[in-house]
């Protein structure tokens, strides 16, 4: 369920709703307020950044994008008779309990995680960043197939060359139906799952199936622009000022400056999507649900009952929180995991500060 929220400012007015809905579920450029930089101690070296990110990583300003940006490596991964260079961050420890990876939301990346991720590592946990295929940093000069079998199927193969152990799997927003998906489909690969604001109950993308390409390429096009993507960071956090916000917005849309990411987002949009909603029983797996109570996109309700319809399941609302508490509250978000991680798997869990 999205918020009833109108077109404002710079907003372009002429933007289809669905897109407009598609770009909110991202909000990929929101991330944690400021304050946050004093309480963790993911110290900010000299930057060397990997030669195959777009020359703008250099603009950004937000010293965890920029130290996070440093780590992220191209793997080679075979799927659909090709080996692609796929973009991920591999952890640093490999620890004895289930590894935790960690998906984004629709049309982000890896950065996405740049405040909570060190909070997990600090931790003690081996945490994985894995962009999605179709978007984030990956190599798709070749551009394969970007719809939900290809994006299942190219995580399996990542995960079955490199990860190779049962893990505890991490979604936001869309990313929760890109979890959801692969958890029925792949079991064996997933111990428990943690869901954050998901978008689940959505079917699919809906009428952009039926749009003509010019229009889809033209809709998907506004995907990137900085007002749209502004004004994403609107909606998906409680409060943020403009200077910081055009930050965010670089560091959401670095991934969309490759010559191949609108072909593939074009791709994803006119397959059809995600559509999980008769998948939530399935699904067996420890749960844990974690919920921003101010979020403005997608509806509290639908926590509840994605409460109710999972077989093992605990909800966690977190206080004067948007749409993406990882980006928002990471401290809380952090302390949520490891608890549920130290219920499930008997870990002692380090402290990790909250805010």
């Amino acid at each position: 369920m999205v918020a009833k929220r109108t077109a404002v400012g710079g907003y372009p007015l002429s933007t289809p709703p669905q897109v407009t809905k598609m770009i909110a579920l991202t909000a990929s450029g929101a991330h944690c307020v400021s304050k946050c930089a004093n309480k963790t101690r993911f110290k900010v070296l000299a930057e060397k950044f990997p030669s195959f990110l777009p020359k703008e990583v250099e603009n950004i300003k937000d010293p965890f994008a920029r130290k996070l940006a440093t780590r992220i490596e191209r793997l080679p991964v075979n799927f659909s008779e090709s080996s692609i260079m796929s973009s991920l961050v591999k952890p640093l420890i490999q620890s004895k309990t289930s590894p935790v990876v960690l998906l984004h939301g629709f049309d982000s990346s890896c950065l996405e995680w740049r405040y909570t991720f060190p909070l997990l590592e600090e931790a003690g946990l081996e945490t994985w960043a894995i962009d999605i295929l179709g978007w984030g940093f990956s190599d798709l000069e070749r551009l394969p197939p970007c719809n939900v079998a290809s994006k299942r199927e190219h995580f399996y193969q990542l995960w079955k060359t490199y990860i190779k152990r049962p893990m505890i799997l991490v979604g936001p927003s869309l990313g929760a139906a890109v979890a959801a998906d692969f958890a029925v489909n792949h079991p064996e690969a997933v111990e428990n799952l943690v869901f954050i604001d998901a978008s689940v109950y959505a079917e699919g993308t809906g009428n952009l199936t039926k749009l003509p390409r010019i229009v889809a390429y033209a809709g998907v096009y506004l995907l990137k622009s900085i007002p749209l993507r502004l004004y994403a960071n609107v909606l998906a956090v409680n409060s943020i000022s403009f200077s910081t916000s055009l930050d965010w917005t670089n560091v959401g849309r670095l991934h969309c400056l490759y010559p191949w990411w609108e072909d593939a987002t074009v791709n994803f949009m006119i397959s059809g999507g995600y559509d999980v909603s008769t998948q939530i029983d399935k699904m067996k797996q420890n749960t844990l649900i974690i919920w921003g109570e101010d979020d403005q996109i997608i509806s509290s309700k639908l926590a509840v009952r994605m409460h109710c319809e999972l077989p093992n399941a605990i909800l966690r609302q977190i206080p004067d929180c948007g749409h993406l508490p990882h980006v928002e509250k990471p401290s809380s978000v952090a302390k949520l995991i490891l608890d549920f991680i130290q219920e499930n798997l008997n870990m002692e869990p380090k402290f990790v500060s909250q805010h």
